[in-house]
């Protein structure tokens, strides 16, 4: 029900609303514009993006089958791995050539497929690396505790109030090689949050978590929106994507094959096939 939407909600849909249903339609207010980003591997192209956009202050889910390019197209973004060709732009600043930890310092956060907690260090100490900007850090000033004392304060205790929104407060003082999977999922997701990201990028956040984590980690998204940032995640489950999504961008083979809201996805016969083979006039969410 449009009634029960928060304000956040209300207004990504809004803003896609007269959005066209096809690869590469213009939003309104897109946060990050990619053209021609391609990477190749030998003689297998998997990415060929011709355009795609994203609207700020939404929730754009990417789908497609296993190996469409999903992660690498990820990978490009986040400058993680470099294209054969192309130009993107977050904030309508250009990221072509910028390293991972430049784009994390403009806002713009990833987590991963598989999880990358520092194991054999404790929770709050996980955190803690997230923030950005951190004074000590710089070798000189480390010598000078009272240049850096303060800072370290603020820094922990936003790292206590987002493990206590995240329910790992419990597990602060614990090794991080001690979380299930489902809360090295929360972990990695709140620790993006030290960085007060204005973009957050979720690489199959639902993998390997147990039901009963799920509904929670949905709702933790839907609270990202909530607070301002934009998000793009990469996710197999459909349900999720059907409840959580205000637009979807599908690929496969590498290219980007449709895009729209999640009914429109959820019916169309190009994405159908992509997935099945034939999409025989069923939906999406009816197969899968």
């Amino acid at each position: 029900m449009a009634d029960d939407l928060t304000p956040a909600a209300a207004a990504a849909k809004a803003a896609l609303a007269d959005v066209t249903p096809e690869p590469g339609s213009k939003k309104l207010d897109p946060i990050l514009i990619a053209n021609g980003v391609r990477r190749t591997f030998g003689g297998i192209t998997a990415v060929d993006v011709d355009h795609t956009e994203v609207q700020r202050g939404s929730i754009t889910a990417l789908i497609g089958p296993n190996g469409a390019g999903k992660t690498t197209f990820f990978n490009l973004l986040t400058g993680f791995d470099k294209p054969d060709a192309g130009t993107w732009s977050f904030e309508g600043r250009s990221m072509e050539g910028l390293a991972a930890h430049k784009a994390a310092r403009l806002g713009m956060i990833r987590t991963f497929q598989l999880t990358k907690s520092l194991t054999k260090m404790s929770v709050i100490e996980n955190m803690k690396l997230g923030a950005t900007g951190q004074v000590g850090e710089q070798w000189w000033k480390g010598l000078f505790p009272f240049m850096w004392k303060q800072q370290e304060a603020e820094i922990e205790q936003r790292a206590d109030e987002l493990l206590a929104r995240f329910k790992l407060d419990h597990m602060r003082d614990e090794y991080a090689g001690t979380l299930s999977g489902g809360q090295r999922k929360l972990l990695e997701m709140s620790r993006a949050l030290m960085a007060r990201p204005k973009m957050v990028m979720l690489d199959e956040p639902m993998a390997g978590v147990n039901p009963a984590l799920k509904q929670s980690l949905n709702q933790h998204i839907k609270g990202l929106r909530d607070e301002g940032m934009t998000v793009l995640f990469v996710e197999h489950d459909m349900d999720m994507v059907h409840d959580i999504s205000d637009w979807v961008v599908v690929m496969a083979e590498g290219c980007i094959i449709a895009e729209g809201t999640p009914d429109q996805i959820s019916n169309n016969p190009a994405v159908i096939d992509a997935y099945l083979g034939s999409h025989q006039g069923k939906s999406l969410l009816e197969d899968l």
